[in-house]
C-alpha cells in the first residue's frame, strides 16, 4: 500500500488537479465532488481533499452546499464578463508598471515568449500557445511588482478557468489573440507604459467580446 499525500502537499495537489481537470473538460460546472472518490483518485487523504475544496470554494471555483456536499460552481456569461472587466483594470495597471520596471532578463524572456508564440500559431501547437499565453500574463504581473494586483488577479482568474479553456478552443482564436499579445510585449519591452496599458485593455476588451459572442452562439435548449 502506498503512502497517501497528506497535509499541505496533499491539499495543494488536489486543488491543482481539480483546476486542471476543469481546464481540460474532465470536470464541468455543476458536477458533484465526492471527497472519498477524489481521495481515491488522487491518492490523498479525505482530510486533504476537504481542505482543498475549502481553498477552491474561497476562490469561487467550488461551492459547498450544507448537507449536500461540494460541486463545481457554474459561472454565467454575465458574471464572466464582469470578472474580465475587473481583470482588465488590474492588468492595465500591471502592464503600465511592468513597462517602467521590467529588468533586462524579464524583457528578454518576453521577447522569447513572443517568438515562441508566433511559432506555436504557425505550427498549430495550441497547447504550447496556451502555456505561453499564461506565462506572458504571469511575467507581466511579476515585472510590475504589484503584489496586491497579483493576489486579486489570482482570485478573479479562478472562476474563469472553464471559460478560458472554451475560448482557447475556438477556431482561429490563437491567431486572433497573437497580435494582441505581441502588442503587450512590444510596449513593455519598449518601455512605453501608456502603450502597454492600451494593449492590455484592447486584449481584454476582445476577450469580453468573445465571451458575449460565444453566449449568443449557444443554442437555447428546448423544453
Amino acid at each position: 500500500m502506498t503512502d497517501k499525500l497528506t497535509g499541505a502537499a496533499g491539499r495543494e495537489y488536489v486543488a491543482n488537479a481539480i483546476r486542471q481537470a476543469l481546464r481540460s473538460g474532465d470536470l464541468v460546472p455543476g458536477q458533484r465532488l465526492v471527497e472519498l472518490e477524489l481521495a481515491e483518485s488522487y491518492g490523498t487523504t479525505r482530510g486533504a481533499v476537504r481542505e482543498a475544496l475549502q481553498d477552491l470554494a474561497a476562490e469561487d471555483i467550488v461551492e459547498i452546499v450544507p448537507r449536500r456536499g461540494a460541486r463545481i460552481r457554474a459561472v454565467s456569461v454575465e458574471e464572466a464578463v464582469q470578472i474580465t472587466e475587473c481583470r482588465s483594470a488590474l492588468e492595465q495597471l500591471c502592464a503600465r508598471k511592468a513597462a517602467g520596471r521590467a529588468d533586462e532578463g524579464q524583457r528578454a524572456e518576453l521577447e522569447r515568449i513572443g517568438t515562441d508564440m508566433r511559432q506555436a500559431v504557425a505550427d498549430g501547437a495550441w497547447d504550447a500557445y496556451s502555456a505561453l499565453n499564461q506565462r506572458l500574463h504571469e511575467l507581466v504581473i511579476e515585472a510590475s511588482g504589484q503584489e496586491v494586483a497579483r493576489r486579486q488577479l489570482e482570485r478573479l482568474n479562478g472562476p474563469m478557468v472553464r471559460f478560458q479553456f472554451r475560448l482557447a478552443l475556438r477556431p482561429g482564436r490563437p491567431a486572433q489573440s497573437l497580435p494582441q499579445h505581441l502588442a503587450i510585449i512590444d510596449a513593455v519591452v519598449g518601455g512605453d507604459p501608456e502603450a502597454a496599458a492600451r494593449a492590455a485593455a484592447a486584449h481584454l476588451d476582445d476577450v469580453i467580446e468573445q465571451l458575449r459572442s460565444s453566449a449568443a452562439q449557444t443554442p437555447v435548449p428546448r423544453r
